[in-house]
């Protein structure tokens, strides 16, 4: 067994005897750090008052840099890795250039939360991702403030964006090297508290270790199994950690298709589906929070098999394949068939999602998707609206309608597309197939929104689509 073995704010560290699912928050407000700074508000990855900066090696010499909320990521997550926390910003010369600006715009008042969109702007200007006003709103839109408002902590990001990131070329690579080196190029075992963590290399290790431990939790990102542990207390004799499994974090091109290995990140997954459709582009960045998207996995999103999971309607829509493997066989199986009823998906023990296959639209197909939560930013979805048709003339050839919250699983409408195929897709086709939406659906009524909203609101994205294929601003932003 071998200790966690990472580099805290410069320094290196080598930790032993702490549980797996101990949280980096945990770690650094404990009696061995007392960094205080990474604070807890939901201890769910919602609020971001516990952000920090993690850097790896980027495989190509450098350093990825990403802003994660430390309440639910597990220590072992960080072996091999770099984390920064808002302690580490000052220097003997001053604050930090985005600590002055939230100072200069009076943009803290009780202070809570301050340290986590310190560190949340901090990794956005580090990575140059603040570059306007709305991309700095993206950017926090996985941080809460309650008393002093957005205006002055946006304006202060808007600030930062005009401060030139220094080049640390030279001192990247030499970390990232150093980093590397913690980590090593095998499998990484860790024990405590009567528990295990296993985190292979690549996918033929992942393979057998999970086949040796059909019955572990497999983690990417954790920003589910981390709420299992802060939420529901449970506990876990052994976890497979799956985001360092190199073969799993690629995205390739294909001729007629993207292939999405399982641990490709949903913020780095959103620029190639946006390539797809801008539709796509959209529905990811309002996907979770910053932080979420930078921790949360593609085969993630699959594997959990939530009725309002954003990411599965849109693949079944556009007719994703997924592929699975257990020991050395591979299946494949369209994405619409792996999820067989609510908590239950086709599985097998031992088995894991190596890849999604989503096809590139085809000449004469059109495209469109709506999110449609209570909040803009960091939201469930109330329902999740995807829609293909295939056209030949003015004639619907094919169609394919998928929503997420609207029954156990995500599902195809295919009472709906009936009404669809054969016809112009016009007033009465789509009204016919919104009258449709009803027997392919009975929606349950909860705190999101009720069953008779629901169904009117399918309908109502379904309308939305025939609007805009005609020319029709739909948009707030193609009519202000």
């Amino acid at each position: 067994m071998a200790p966690i073995r990472f580099i805290l704010n410069g320094e290196e560290r080598s930790v032993e005897g702490l549980a797996p699912t101990t949280t980096v928050l945990q770690y650094l407000r404990g009696p061995a750090e007392r960094l205080t700074g990474t604070k807890e508000g939901c201890a769910e990855g919602d609020c971001g008052a516990c952000t920090v900066m993690v850097e790896e090696p980027d495989g190509q010499g450098g350093l990825k840099r990403r802003a994660l909320n430390a309440c639910i990521l597990f220590l072992p997550a960080l072996h091999g890795r770099s984390v920064e926390t808002v302690e580490h910003l000052a220097s003997a010369g001053g604050l930090h250039p985005v600590q002055e600006a939230m100072v200069e715009r009076h943009a803290s008042q009780c202070g809570f939360c301050t340290p986590g969109f310190v560190m949340q702007l901090y990794a956005g200007w580090r990575t140059g991702a603040l570059t306007d006003r709305q991309s700095v709103k993206d950017v926090v839109s996985g941080n809460l403030c309650r008393c002093t408002g957005y205006g002055p902590i946006v304006d202060a990001g808007l600030a930062v964006a005009s401060v030139p990131v220094p080049d640390t070329g030279p001192e990247d690579a030499l970390r990232s090297e150093a980093l590397q080196s913690l980590r090593g190029d095998d499998l990484f075992r860790y024990e405590a508290a009567g528990a295990t963590w296993l985190s292979p290399a690549d996918v033929d290790q992942l393979a057998d270790t999970y086949a040796a431990n059909p019955k572990a939790t497999l983690v990417a990102g954790a920003t589910d199994v981390g709420l299992w542990v802060t939420k529901q207390h449970r506990t876990f004799e052994t976890l497979i950690d799956v985001s360092r499994v190199h073969d799993l974090r690629h995205v390739e091109e294909g001729p007629e298709s993207l292939f999405f290995g399982a641990a490709v990140t949903h913020a780095d997954a959103r620029a190639r589906l946006a390539e797809l459709h801008p539709d796509l582009g959209e529905v990811m960045r309002r996907f979770a929070g910053y932080q979420v998207r930078n921790a949360g996995t593609v085969g993630g999103n699959i594997a959990n098999g939530s009725p309002i999971g954003d990411l599965a309607p849109v693949l079944i829509a556009l007719g994703a394949t997924l592929y699975l493997r257990q020991g050395e066989a591979v299946r494949r199986l369209p994405l619409e068939d792996f999820f067989l009823e609510y908590g239950k998906q086709d599985r097998r023990e031992g088995e894991f999602v190596v890849a999604v296959e989503v096809p590139l639209l085809k000449e004469g197909e059109r495209f469109s998707a709506s999110k449609i939560s209570k909040r803009m930013d960091s939201d469930i979805s109330a329902v999740l609206a995807a829609f293909k048709l295939g056209f030949e003339g003015e004639r619907v050839a094919s169609a394919r309608l998928a929503f997420g919250g609207m029954a156990g699983t995500p599902k195809r409408a295919l009472a709906a597309e009936a009404m669809l195929v054969g016809r112009p897709f016009d007033e009465a086709a789509v009204r016919d197939a919104a009258a449709a939406l009803a027997d392919d659906f009975q929606p349950l009524s909860d705190m999101r929104a009720s069953a008779d909203y629901r169904l009117k609101t399918a309908a109502a994205c379904l309308e939305r689509f025939r609007l805009e294929l005609s020319g029709v601003p739909t948009r707030i932003s193609e009519v202000a």
